[in-house]
């Protein structure tokens, strides 16, 4: 049986290379539109995929499900828990609530995330992403949706201490056509995209792709759309008792990220921050330690 700490298309990716040449057929049919393209009958998606029912019928087994009906109940699951409102999500947890307190119940709950996460992110996509991003011949973009643009903009203020070329795009996707005109072939975009994914996400990433642009994607274990045109796709563990969705796991990452990226270039990024603070000290932004303000 495939383990529950993935999705059936991690399921998929992990036993790719197992499979003949028609259930790689199929496999790369479902992942093209994943979910939704493993969402019809057995024959629909043998026909779509272009093989027989049988061999549906012997790939999801190999996968570790016991039947078609299984695997598909499993894509049903992932889809309810990719669309699920923050309504939807409290009502979830709020049924299932141990009597303890909310801090004990958060802290398992993180760190179950952290753990999972951890487990599964291939240390190679770590090390690719923070050579993209210490490349000082590349300009960064960086853009997030409704909630994670705050993500989005975090990460850049650190690298913007850090190198040059960095630039935050707003989340007003009408502004996006200007930044995506100013990227040249070999630049990296950095995107965050969580469930509920936001459609104009994946047009974003698609056009710059076609430009050139790397795109970098901080995203969740269901995947956003995002990841098809992503070089470096990072899946985050984020379900909390909460409403909503936990960035912690993500903002775990990104601060790992920074600090590879300072420490590969740390030459560099002293002297950057050396003057920049000269800068601060000359307009005043910060007062020194200990620095007492008289009363008037």
């Amino acid at each position: 049986m495939p383990t529950t700490a993935r999705t059936v298309s991690d399921v998929i990716r992990v036993r790719y290379d197992s499979l003949t040449r028609a259930e790689k057929q199929l496999a790369d049919s479902l992942l093209e539109n994943y979910p939704v393209s493993g969402l019809g009958s057995i024959t629909v998606i043998a026909e779509n995929a272009g093989v027989s029912t049988p061999t549906v019928a012997r790939m999801v087994q190999k996968l570790g499900y016991k039947g078609y009906p299984e695997f598909q109940s499993h894509l049903h699951q992932e889809l309810e828990a990719t669309i699920s409102n923050p309504i939807a999500k409290h009502d979830r947890w709020a049924s299932n609530a141990p009597g303890t307190h909310i801090l004990n119940r958060f802290a398992d709950a993180i760190t179950a995330n952290l753990r999972d996460t951890l487990s599964d992110l291939d240390t190679t996509t770590f090390e690719g992403a923070a050579a993209l991003l210490r490349d000082r011949s590349r300009n960064i973009y960086f853009v997030g949706g409704r909630i994670t643009g705050a993500l989005a903009e975090y990460f850049f203020t650190h690298m913007q201490v850090i190198r040059p070329k960095t630039t935050l795009i707003s989340n007003n996707s009408s502004s996006w056509p200007q930044h995506v005109l100013n990227m040249s072939a070999g630049d990296v975009l950095v995107i965050f995209d969580i469930r509920r994914y936001e459609q104009e996400m994946a047009t974003l990433a698609e056009t710059a792709k076609a430009n050139g642009v790397v795109i970098v994607l901080f995203t969740d274990v269901w995947a956003s759309p995002v990841a098809q045109h992503a070089r470096h796709t990072f899946k985050m563990r984020i379900e909390a008792p909460s409403a909503w969705d936990s960035s912690v796991i993500t903002l775990f990452v990104v601060e790992a990220l920074i600090e590879a990226v300072q420490s590969a270039t740390w030459e560099e990024t002293r002297e950057r921050m050396n003057s920049l603070e000269g800068l601060f000290e000359r307009s005043r932004l910060f007062r020194r330690p200990g620095r007492q303000t008289r009363p008037d």
